[in-house]
């Protein structure tokens, strides 16, 4: 078995968890068997809902606060009528507003809400109960109820101190006791203390073999727990981002990456590192001679890979653009929009669709209203865009920071040149300079007009003087490398 860790996911999940569902459906390809294991709390949705958002399967998913019961990974199938039951012989009634119902029960000063799953199904997420105008209880179901947690008053807001997890017939797990930040979880036969004690816990329960391999996505908070409790199981470290600080190495210390540095200093017990590029391995290797006279082994398997090159049935849009990422501000998708908004001058039917969900979306929109250009730049929400990147003619990118980048993997293997800064590791990965895109040299001291400046020149440049059939053939000969048979090769190779 192969066990993933990591720490949370989301509807906007990061590069990590897509990465992870790469790897669940190449896994599965190779008939590899496979965990992904959360620790984050989910308080707000239902794990299962949001794995399955990506592509996992339920059987996949553990989720670290119902490892400890017999409740599965399960979609929410608990009802109103289920839970109109559980009132008993009390007189209610139920007043419905959206995706909320509201249940009054006469003669009490009780009232409770039920959080549904949709506006228009009747599938219960979780009820909060308020008795004296104050909240005291949430209880959260799937299938069954899978935990509640109680509140008291305590300067003038609801405090959490008490969780029950609950198995399927409804009896309870195990109990966690939490104040100001301190926690502790209560078993029948045991009392642990943190949450990382937990995360330990569970690893020991596994009853891992040496046939096992323990992959950890994100060490932060969780990563000793793991190592310390993982033996005999080989362990493996997927090195998702920049994996040291450029400003504070020098030729006699290096600076690493506060989520790598447990883990590169435990190298006697990691069996391999996994990095997603060529130039992050040679990097990552030469470092690791330098400053620690150490040799582990690195592997680079890209963090995901393509069943089939994707080839347009028509003509592609003429000078049309896509980008695709989180909307957060690291992404600058704002520069790419104020590029684009420059470019038209020159290419009078330029546009861009930009996919995604996140926190900047609003910021955006109103940028893109400002600028008066709602008729070519459209803000597009999440889609699955396995068949959407072949319709355009090119990929823009404005990410200063990109460990590997799924999404411009998914661009070349449409065969759309790409626009973006030449920074590690991701845009160098799948750009060639003047063959299939740009690559911007950026400092940090580039001010942002200037970085918008050379993405309009780029943007003009590649719509004005660029042979777009050359580049779009280029970039299918990138992407052959990235094909799912030859990544199944390299993780049969380091799984064996």
């Amino acid at each position: 078995m192969v066990y993933n860790f990591n720490l949370g996911i989301g509807w906007a999940s990061s590069g990590v968890e897509y990465a992870q569902a790469y790897r669940a459906k190449l896994l599965r390809r190779i008939g590899q068997d496979a965990k992904f294991v959360f620790t984050d709390m989910f308080p707000k949705d239902n794990i299962q809902h949001m794995a399955e958002n990506i592509g996992f399967l339920d059987s996949e998913v553990i989720w670290l606060y119902t490892f400890f019961s017999d409740c599965k990974t399960s979609p929410v199938t608990f009802t109103l009528k289920q839970l109109e039951k559980t009132f008993g012989s009390r007189k209610f009634s139920g007043t419905r507003d959206g995706g909320k119902v509201k249940y009054t029960f006469p003669g009490t000063n009780t009232y409770y809400v039920a959080y549904l799953v949709n506006d228009k199904e009747n599938r219960v997420h979780r009820v909060e109960m308020v008795s004296g105008g104050r909240l005291i209880r949430k209880d959260y179901y799937t299938y069954c109820r899978i935990y509640s947690e109680y509140y008291a008053p305590l300067d003038n807001k609801a405090h959490l101190y008490h969780r029950r997890y609950f198995n399927e017939n409804g009896s309870v797990a195990y109990e966690e006791i939490t104040d100001n930040g301190a926690v502790m979880y209560q078993f029948p036969d045991k009392l642990i203390c943190s949450k990382e004690e937990l995360v330990g816990y569970m690893v020991s329960r596994l009853n891992l073999t040496k046939k096992d391999v323990v992959i950890i996505d994100r060490t932060t908070g969780i990563g000793q727990a793991i190592m310390q409790n993982a033996y005999p199981a080989k362990i493996g470290i997927i090195i998702h981002a920049d994996h040291f600080s450029e400003g504070g190495t020098d030729e006699e210390a290096i600076l690493w990456n506060n989520y790598y540095e447990y883990a590169f200093s435990q190298r006697e017990h990691i069996k391999f590192y996994v990095t997603s590029t060529d130039v992050q391995n040679r990097l990552l290797k030469q470092q690791f001679k330098k400053y620690m006279e150490a040799s582990p082994k690195v592997v680079t398997i890209p963090v995901g890979s393509l069943d089939e090159l994707k080839v347009p049935e028509k003509a592609r849009k003429k000078h049309s653009l896509i980008t695709a990422s989180r909307l957060a501000s690291e992404k600058h998708v704002d520069w790419l929009i104020d590029a684009v908004a420059a470019a038209r001058e020159k290419v009078k039917d330029i546009s861009l669709d930009i996919y995604g969900k996140g926190g900047e979306e609003n910021k955006l929109k109103e940028q893109i209203k400002q600028l008066h250009c709602e008729d070519y730049v459209r803000l597009c929400g999440q889609k699955n865009l396995q068949e959407i990147y072949k319709n355009y003619e090119a990929y823009l990118s404005g990410s200063t920071s990109e460990g590997f980048g799924l999404t411009l993997m998914e661009a070349v293997g449409s065969g759309l040149p790409i626009i973006g800064f030449d920074v590690r590791y991701g845009n160098p990965n799948f750009i060639d300079e003047g063959k299939n895109g740009y690559l911007i040299p950026v400092h940090d001291k580039m001010e942002k007009q200037e970085r918008v400046q050379r993405l309009t020149e780029c943007i003009v440049r590649l719509f004005t003087e660029a042979d777009m059939e050359s580049f779009h053939k280029h970039s299918y000969d990138k992407a052959k490398a990235y094909l799912t048979t030859e990544v199944e090769k390299k993780w049969r190779n380091i799984l064996k």
